[in-house]
């Protein structure tokens, strides 16, 4: 039961304004967003639309110019994280040849954090995409915006300008934060259903203990040479001798042989053999070999719960790629078409995401508490539907104990004219478009379905295919209940039946003056 709108000459059947005025494509895919009323709505996978005005950009993150960057950023974040515990280690200030490349991938870095300000992303709380600039400023500020530019500013510069001050070279770990990027990537791989699970989850593994490993070789170099070179013997490669070979003057050493030593120190401090050849000596050394070995005890409880994950297969992200993977096989048998696989992935990710699915553990409690869940989400929705008007407590407690919640995309389909219904949908958020096809074949948008309408009901109520097709404009969330429970809640509260379908009446005398 929705709210008859005015005509609205800007609807078409292939494309909407969501509320926040974005334009969106009908099979819910974004190549990029601006506002409407100063730029033409592109719909094509394959190229970026630049604009004039930068306050009128927004990229989401399925544009394909920006998944290159992304990539592009990862090989940085990447070099960046593996190479800033050896500057931090082994080297006083960087060579010609690496000042150079260190000046590039932060000048990148500094480019990708202007990029984050135009960049849409997903509220976790409504799902909806947010392309407001004050919206997606605000909260890049309060999370990555402060570490991501003090990871850029030059350390090295700073390291030579203060004196060669030993707390100024510690400023370098900031930029471990990069290791975010990488993760996030990982991330993404696991969901991929093209990549093999097994394979990227083991990948990820082993590069985690490489980085662990890598990281705290480079620290036990850097005990090494805080002490000055008079006491070499002091520390644990000063007086290391393996075989023949004695490490006296070590700083003298080619670096590849420095590191593979301060390698195999910190991988048989983690692995906890200890073969003796190789110990701490002083005091500072032996402080940081129990912090790592402690450390190691949780990395290996890390590592050794996600392989025994990997064998009992029980995650959600596993679940998820073998309902993507019977979905693809579906949809290759069946043929479907491309914007309809477009709208199932994007459906089946959405549940995914949201977890909305989860209310059937709701479902398992007491009834008595899922009346009480129900009147805390639900009933004030109920309530304030003009189709439930005037209804008792009693049997608005009823329907609430029986809704569902359900997610939908912009552009999908949820009801087609001339359909067979058996379920009632309560707005609950979002938007939606009621169109009446006529026989020539045109559309014609007969009402906007907002927060508190709802749909289905003529039909259910009257045993009628259902008159109109609902389709979605904004990512929205509704209440169903099903014809033979709602019927059934109708049975005992009779009063209320005749209520709801008064109520109907009503409206539709309404729609006719």
């Amino acid at each position: 039961m929705g709210r008859r709108p005015e005509r609205c000459d800007e609807y078409q059947l292939q494309e909407y304004m969501d509320t926040s005025g974005t334009s969106v494509a009908a099979n819910g895919s974004q190549e990029w967003i601006s506002r409407p009323q100063k730029n033409q709505m592109n719909h094509d996978n394959s190229s970026f639309t630049a604009v004039r005005w930068w306050n009128t950009v927004i990229i989401p993150k399925s544009n394909r110019h920006y998944k290159i960057w992304v990539h592009v950023i990862l090989i940085w974040a990447i070099y960046s994280s593996f190479f800033t515990p050896i500057e931090f280690g082994f080297l006083r200030g960087l060579p010609k040849h690496l000042w150079w490349i260190d000046q590039i991938g932060q000048i990148i870095f500094m480019v990708d954090i202007a990029v984050n300000f135009f960049v849409a992303y997903r509220d976790p709380n409504t799902y909806k995409w947010t392309v407001d600039h004050q919206s997606i400023a605000i909260r890049y500020a309060k999370s990555s915006l402060i570490p991501e530019i003090l990871a850029c500013l030059p350390w090295d510069a700073i390291y030579r300008k203060s004196g060669d001050m030993e707390v100024m070279r510690y400023f370098l770990w900031l930029r471990l934060y990069r290791v975010r990027k990488v993760d996030a990537f990982f991330r993404r791989t696991e969901q991929n259903i093209r990549v093999n699970y097994l394979f990227t989850r083991i990948m990820k593994l082993i590069t985690v203990e490489l980085y662990c490993t890598h990281t705290a070789a480079c620290i036990f170099y850097y005990l090494a040479t805080t002490l000055p070179a008079s006491k070499e013997e002091f520390t644990w490669i000063g007086s290391l001798t393996l075989g023949g070979y004695s490490f006296e003057n070590f700083r003298e050493i080619d670096l590849g042989r420095r590191y593979v030593v301060s390698l195999y120190f910190a991988i048989v401090t983690m692995a906890t053999v200890g073969y003796g050849d190789i110990h701490a000596v002083n005091t500072r050394e032996m402080i940081f070999v129990m912090i790592f070995v402690s450390f190691d005890m949780i990395l290996g409880a890390y590592l050794i719960g996600n392989m025994t994950a990997l064998i009992v297969k029980g995650s959600n992200t596993e679940k998820f790629r073998d309902r993507m993977a019977s979905l693809k096989k579906y949809m290759n048998r069946n043929h479907l078409n491309r914007n309809l696989r477009t709208q199932l992935k994007n459906h089946v990710r959405l549940q995914y995401e949201s977890q909305f699915t989860d209310d059937q553990v709701v479902q398992e409690l007491p009834l008595s508490i899922r009346a009480k869940v129900s009147e805390s989400l639900y009933v004030s929705i109920i309530e304030r539907t003009l189709l439930f008007r005037n209804c008792s407590n009693e049997f608005i407690n009823q329907l609430g104990m029986r809704m569902h919640e359900e997610y939908f995309l912009p552009g999908e389909v949820v009801m087609e004219q001339g359909n067979a219904v058996d379920q009632i949908y309560i707005v609950a958020g979002g938007a939606l478009v009621e169109v009446f096809i006529n026989p020539n074949g045109s559309d014609e948008i007969i009402a906007n379905l907002e927060a508190e309408s709802t749909f289905g009901e003529v039909a259910v109520l009257c045993s009628i295919p259902q008159p109109s097709t609902v389709r979605v404009v904004d990512l929205c969330k509704v209440l169903r209940i099903g014809q033979q429970a709602f019927f059934g809640i109708m049975r005992v509260y009779f009063a209320d039946g005749r209520q709801v379908l008064n109520n109907l009446l009503k409206f539709c005398s309404t729609l006719k003056r």
